[in-house]
Formats: structure tokens, sequence, C-alpha cells
């Protein structure tokens, strides 16, 4: 009688034990693939809302970021041996860009874009910290069966 007893509580822990593992682990949803014209066409759009942007301005842009997904297809495509070189060459392209759609826009409509492009890049430092040094003090931690209080 012991002995089931016995068996009975050691199969009980160890079943509590291996449903007590958290299984809400995210799963990291794929990005859809969209063709240069989609990604131009999405960006345009995107522009258009935030700057309210003239239909004349607009066909400007959307041929600038046409060109510039082009170019992303063909970079990601393409043999990435000499990773530094790609990536002086991506970060000239980029600014050739950048001065592109600042040639078509208005005054006003630069400095929101400046500001957009500010907070983008303040988001992307604070992110890449956090993953450098794995801190993630700002999130409180999951826990799946909090204790009660009393």
């Amino acid at each position: 009688m012991k002995k089931a007893i016995l068996t009975i509580a050691i199969a009980v822990m160890g079943f509590t034990a291996a449903f007590a593992q958290d299984s809400t682990k995210k799963i990291r949803r794929q990005m859809p693939t969209m063709t240069a014209e989609q990604r131009a066409e999405k960006v345009t759009s995107r522009l258009e809302k935030q700057l309210a942007l003239t239909p004349d301005q607009k066909t400007k842009v959307y041929a600038v970021e046409l060109e510039n997904a082009k170019k992303m297809e063909a970079w990601r495509k393409a043999d990435h041996g000499d990773r530094k070189d790609k990536m002086a060459e991506r970060k000239t392209s980029m600014s050739e860009q950048k001065a592109k759609i600042d040639a078509i826009l208005t005054a006003d409509q630069k400095t929101k874009m400046e500001a957009f492009r500010t907070e983008a890049r303040e988001k992307g430092e604070k992110m890449r910290k956090g993953f450098r040094r794995g801190d993630r003090s700002d999130k409180a931690p999951v826990v799946s069966n909090p204790p009660a209080q009393g």
C-alpha cells in the first residue's frame, strides 16, 4: 500500500513539473514576401499620410522608392563575401536616397521627415542596446501562475 501511494505521489509531482513549464513563448512571425513595387508603394503611401504629399510629389517619391527597393532586392540576393565594402556601399546608397527624397519635399515636410528619422534612429538604438546586453529590465517578468496574495 505504501509503495502504491509513493508511486502515485511521484507521478503527480512529475506531471506537475512537466506542466509547470512556460509554453507561452512567442513564435516569430514570418514576414510576407513583397515585390519591389509593393515595397515602394507601401513606403510611398506611409509617407503620403505622414507628410501630406501632393500627387506630383507622390509619383516622384514612388520612383525613388522603387529604385531603392530594386537595389535592396539585388543587394539581398548578392553574394555577401566582403561585408564591410557592401555595408559602405549600402550606406552611400541610403544617403543618396535621403538626398533625393529631401529634394522633393517642401521645407515643412523636411522638418517632419527629419523628426520621423530621429524617432526611428532612437527606437533602433534602444532596441540594439536591449539585444546587445540582453537587458530586458523595462519589461515585467512573465509569471504563469502568480502566487495568491493574503
